[in-house]
């Protein structure tokens, strides 16, 4: 939820998130995800089990399912502890999956609650939070509805997947401190489940590449322009080389010479308006190949709409391009009809002079 206020989650600031214009995500993602769910071959044959309103009871039904509701009394502000009690009463009422809605810090919360019964129940995160580094996440909502399909006609794998964790405090003063946090088991489909996020080695090869790339990408620059800077370390080298500071895990806005740092979906938005040449440089997250949807909210499917396709750049390693699973890069950025216009070949620039065309999933 804190995404596009850039707050890079909600971890103990939920309401500073709120105050600052900040609107739940997890119910229309889970609608989203019940919906494909209910239009897949394999409906009739699954039984969902959920918590009452504010938990699930509401998008269940929105989405055409007569769901069981745990017996499991809810405040209107839910926390911490009533997710792990839900998954608890999952664990005693023997579900076959447990599929729940958030970011990296509900994927820790449900390992946790498994724990501490010593439950081995299979996994499935439909993303909705902010960075979702952890390997246990579908791609997006739609895609879980087809893990969830293939798990219940028997032919998806069951993996185990790592849980990373990550210091969100850290993270908003601009410092990377990601580490294991334990592992779960979940099923897993090719293509449709993200993986774990992938950190960039830090050598020699690998910085000057970064370089090569950001030289490039700064040739290219149109004085008149501006350009909205996603987070990264091969962004960050474009920043350098410009000549302007930058922050490493937040979204910039360079132009004439200066940048303006960490800025959210509503300064983007009025960006756009005094803005005619306006440009996205952007670089996928390693391993994961997610190029808008994680960690960078703030750049929305409005933003989008208003910039297009074609005002895109993207920078990417020949290292982290051969990390991604199958080749390709994915797009989640809760609009369907801005998914569906940023899927198609884009460019990628991979070195000094090199680009190559790659699918967007």
């Amino acid at each position: 939820m804190g995404g596009r206020v850039g707050l890079k989650g909600t971890d103990d600031i939920a309401v500073t998130a709120i105050r600052l214009g900040a609107k739940p995500v997890a119910p229309a993602r889970a609608r989203d995800f019940l919906e494909g769910l209910r239009g897949t071959d394999s409906k009739e044959k699954i039984t969902i089990v959920t918590c009452a309103s504010p938990m699930g009871k509401d998008e269940a039904e929105e989405a055409g399912f007569s769901a069981e509701v745990l017996p499991l009394d809810l405040p209107l502000e839910t926390s911490v502890e009533d997710t792990r009690r839900a998954v608890r009463l999952m664990v005693e009422r023997k579900v076959d999956l447990i599929v729940f809605v958030g970011g990296d810090g509900t994927a820790r919360d449900v390992f946790d609650s498994l724990q501490s019964v010593d439950a081995d129940i299979p996994v499935l995160g439909v993303p909705s939070g902010v960075k979702m580094y952890s390997g246990t996440f579908a791609v997006n909502s739609q895609d879980a509805a087809a893990i969830v399909a293939a798990f219940v006609e028997g032919t998806a794998e069951i993996s185990e997947f790592e849980i990373l964790d990550t210091n969100e405090n850290a993270v908003r003063e601009d410092k990377f401190d990601l580490h294991l946090y334990g592992f779960l088991r979940g099923p897993f489909l090719p293509m449709r489940i993200q993986g774990s996020k992938q950190v960039s080695p830090e050598t020699l090869d690998e910085h000057e590449n970064q370089l090569a790339i950001a030289k490039f990408i700064v040739e290219s620059i149109d004085p008149n322009g501006v350009y909205i800077l996603g987070p990264g370390t091969t962004v960050k080298c474009v920043a350098d080389l410009l000549g302007v500071e930058k922050t490493l895990l937040g979204v910039d806005i360079y132009g004439n010479g200066r940048a303006i740092k960490d800025v959210n979906e509503e300064t983007l938005l009025q960006e756009t308006k005094k803005w005619q040449n306006l440009w996205v440089v952007l670089s996928p997250v390693g391993r994961q190949g997610v190029l808008l949807g994680r960690g960078n909210q703030q750049i929305s499917p409005k933003v989008i709409k208003r910039i297009g396709k074609e005002k895109i750049i993207v920078g990417a390693t020949k290292n982290k391009l051969q990390s991604i699973e199958g080749g390709v890069l994915r797009v989640d950025t809760g609009d369907a009809e801005v998914d569906n216009l940023l899927r198609g070949y884009i460019r990628v620039v991979t070195d000094y002079r090199e680009w190559r065309l790659v699918l967007v999933r």
